[in-house]
């Protein structure tokens, strides 16, 4: 199995990246909340404001700091590939979720993502990926499957973080729908709001290196362990 691309075209890679970030494809990824849960319960997300200050002081900072800047070290470590680089992002990925259950919902992620492209791409990188982690014992991580879906597309890597980028929020919009007195148009022009960082954001996560990453919020890591044991939820985590 090499890092060559499935699908040689810029149409080709689009599309796949376009399914990759579909509701549609089977990633479990909707039943996450990733801590959002929590801070409604608690009251600290109540609406459209509180919701936004959530995003500027949770959501955009993790994807800046933590999850696009370990999707790029995953996409340079699957070129080759270099196994142990990319067991050594995983493991990091891993490492650095603070709560149980949100580390959990990473590797579980992570598992159903490379391998479902496995299924799809029996011939690609996702078979070697799925095989190693196996044999070699290291964690599955959202955030590496997201870079093997890039590698295995042929997607340029700022592609895929824009893509992280744009299914982070948008999911997380989703379950605000959920939690929330929040319609339809207030939730496209919050997203239209938080997709202007999107340059930014990916510049900045290019950019880090290794021994810089990483990024937490107590106050967001106290609601989600406090959500875990909660009587009554809607989300997993």
């Amino acid at each position: 199995m090499t890092s060559d691309p499935a699908i040689g075209t810029d149409a080709g890679w689009f599309c796949g990246l376009l399914q990759a970030g579909d509701s549609f494809y089977p990633t479990g990824a909707y039943a996450h909340s990733y801590g959002l849960e929590g801070l409604v319960q608690e009251n600290v997300v109540t609406d459209r404001a509180t919701l936004c200050s959530y995003y500027e002081q949770s959501v955009l900072p993790s994807l800046a700091r933590l999850e696009l800047p370990l999707v790029a070290q995953a996409w340079h470590a699957l070129a080759e590939p270099d196994w142990a680089e990319v067991a050594e992002v995983s493991r990091l990925a891993s490492v650095l979720k603070t709560t149980r259950e949100v580390r959990l919902a990473s590797h579980n992620i992570g598992r159903q993502r490379a391998e479902l492209l496995a299924r799809l791409r029996p011939e690609s990188l996702a078979t070697a990926l799925v095989a190693r982690a196996a044999s070699d014992g290291f964690p599955f991580a959202a955030t590496v499957s997201a870079a093997l879906e890039g590698r295995v597309h042929g997607a340029p890597l700022a592609a895929v973080l824009g893509g992280v980028f744009y299914a982070t929020l948008s999911g997380q919009l989703a379950a605000a729908m959920k939690l929330l007195r929040i319609g339809q148009n207030a939730a496209q022009s919050l997203l239209t709001e938080m997709l202007a960082h999107a340059g930014p954001t990916v510049e900045a996560a290019v950019v880090l290196r290794r021994e810089e990453i990483g990024w937490f919020n107590p106050w967001l890591d106290i609601a989600s362990a406090r959500h875990e044991t909660a009587n009554a939820r809607l989300f997993i985590s």
